[in-house]
């Protein structure tokens, strides 16, 4: 009998499963099966009507412009997996090139140099003094924290179970949470106070590198358009090229597992589903033992809300529909994690991003002179606003289908449930014409013109295609605090087919929130049921272990 492979979910992680099947494991493309909902995964990039129509909680009266969710930055040096896969997917773009080419070619003519990281009430921090963001401000008992926290042996990550990052700095803080270290790591990352200190032990390891260049970014690679385009569309054109099967309008809603004598043995046999375009209509397919089921145990946009320039968000109370079929599983086999550790706690993970397009280039020469820096450079962070706003402006255009004349760019809050600054409501609570408005009255605290932004309101208000907020309650799950075991392994013990790949399985080393991390789960996945030494794969840098670049880094923690 033919064996088949069926992924649940559509995102970066099992696209690149089936890839590895069919370069790797000799598959053909009719042999697997892809089902889900949202064709876009977790990265940006798409018209407002795409999404819309995917999954919108509510209508729209403006549909207009583009939505970018999130924006992911890459990394050459420590994205192995995904530049390796990437040689075999082709361009879409140029002919005879892979992905690969595509987006190392732009990076390298379009290099990242963000001058303008940080912004206070003064302005960017660029001039020389105390407050320049190269200098990461520890003092010496900071300094000793985060090195024992660096060279605690993997073995022992068990001693920063359910720890946070406040936890493990609290004999330091308040001085902590107002360095330029914390500052830039907790908005380039994604970590908020609250996060595990496994987590952010685990970035320090992997991105060392980046540890002495993250004032400028320089480490950051970029894609040339948005990442929806750049990377899962050619993904799928290559699987859809070879046979592979993808279904979208299928939610998964259990999975039914074979008995046991002493229910040890994790063995699917069974999938139920739902077509969700077609009244929820129910379905069920027969899993073989030799087939494999591909689970994305988790998505950080799950449940996520739209909202309108006109209307707030209506917040998406649901538990992640992702994690609920993981939850359910977890319920049968003690080896399969906690599910709730990443999904039943927003206070830990929410965050709140907004999407501009504008139908001229005015507010992007505004942003662009007010930050002293061009549109490709940017991650800009506002330190004293309230909800600790920051945006990203992308090297224009960031997608194919934008106009010559469009500016379109993102933003998001950390903290949602604040009140903004200009706009004395909590975020989560605005209108798109109210965010833009927040946004704008940001930019013009800081603007040392006399002709300031705030002259030219009612000109860059009249340019405004759509402002598009959005609501994620799970943004930054991947670092709620945890415990060894919280996560389950790619290939859980006496699972016979069962896989999970996302950014909540169990991975050693390598960190979450990053495309490597999925790529790398994808590879471990299909590596382990084919019976391919898992020595064959993608060799991973050690960076922590190169005497340079540690070297570089000690004088970084003391600059």
């Amino acid at each position: 009998m033919t064996r088949k492979a069926y992924m649940i979910g559509t995102g970066v992680g099992n696209l690149a499963a089936g890839i590895y099947l069919i370069r790797d494991g000799g598959f053909k493309g009719d042999q697997i099966t892809m089902m889900g909902l949202e064709k876009h995964g977790a990265n940006d990039g798409a018209a407002v009507a795409d999404y819309q129509d995917e999954y919108s909680n509510q209508a729209l009266s403006n549909s207009k412009g583009f939505l970018a969710k999130g924006g992911r930055m890459l990394n050459e040096e420590t994205y192995e997996n995904l530049w390796d896969l990437m040689r075999s997917v082709p361009s879409l773009d140029n002919p005879g090139q892979t992905v690969t080419d595509d987006i190392l070619n732009f990076d390298h003519a379009h290099p990242t140099h963000d001058v303008g990281r940080l912004i206070d009430r003064n302005g960017p921090r660029i001039n020389p003094g105390k407050d320049n963001y190269r200098h990461m401000q520890f003092n010496n008992k900071e300094r000793m924290l985060l090195s024992k926290l660096m060279l605690m042996p993997e073995k022992d990550e068990e001693k920063l179970n359910n720890i946070s990052i406040e936890e493990w700095f609290k004999s330091s803080t308040p001085h902590f949470w107002n360095t330029n270290f914390w500052h830039m790591w907790q908005t380039t990352f994604a970590f908020k106070r609250a996060s595990s200190a496994m987590e952010l032990r685990r970035y320090m390891n992997r991105m060392i590198l980046e540890f002495t260049r993250i004032n400028t970014l320089e480490g950051v690679t970029r894609t040339p358009y948005n990442q929806y385009e750049s990377l899962i569309l050619p993904m799928r054109k290559y699987l859809e090229d070879r046979g592979v099967t993808f279904i979208n309008n299928r939610k998964v809603t259990d999975l039914e597992f074979k008995d046991t004598a002493l229910q040890d043995d994790i063995v699917v046999t069974g999938i139920k589903y739902e077509e969700v375009d077609n009244d929820n209509k129910e379905g069920h397919i027969d899993i073989a033992e030799n087939d494999m089921v591909f689970d994305t145990n988790g998505s950080i946009t799950d449940s996520s809300s739209i909202g309108d320039w006109d209307k707030p968000i209506v917040e998406n109370m649901e538990y992640a529909p992702s994690a609920m079929l993981w939850k359910k599983a977890a319920s049968k086999f003690y080896s399969l994690g906690q599910p709730d550790k990443f999904f039943n706690d927003r206070t830990q993970s929410e965050w709140y991003s907004f999407t501009i397009t504008t139908n001229n280039h005015l507010l992007l020469e505004n942003i662009a002179r007010i930050t002293q820096q061009q549109p490709g450079n940017a991650l800009n962070t506002w330190i004293d606003s309230s909800p600790l706003m920051s945006i990203v402006v992308h090297h224009q255009p960031h997608f194919h289908a934008q106009k010559p004349n469009e500016t379109v760019l993102w933003g998001y809050f950390m903290y949602p449930r604040r009140n903004g600054d200009f706009v004395q409501k909590p975020v989560i609570e605005m209108t798109g014409e109210e965010v833009l408005d927040e946004f704008l009255g940001q930019l013009a605290s800081v603007d040392p013109a006399k002709d300031n932004i705030r002259n030219h309101m009612d000109e860059i208000k009249e340019s405004i295609v759509n402002c598009i907020p959005v609501y994620m309650p799970y943004a930054s799950a991947l670092f709620n605090q945890r415990a060894v075991g919280d996560r389950p392994d790619v290939v859980p013990k006496h699972s016979k087919n069962l896989a999970f790949i996302s950014q909540f399985c169990e991975q050693p080393f390598d960190m979450v929130f990053t495309e490597q991390y999925s790529y790398r789960a994808a590879q471990r996945a299909v590596y382990t049921f084919l019976g391919i030494p898992l020595s064959q794969m993608t060799p991973m840098h050690h960076y922590e272990k190169d005497p340079k670049i540690m070297a570089r880094a000690t004088k970084t923690m003391f600059r």
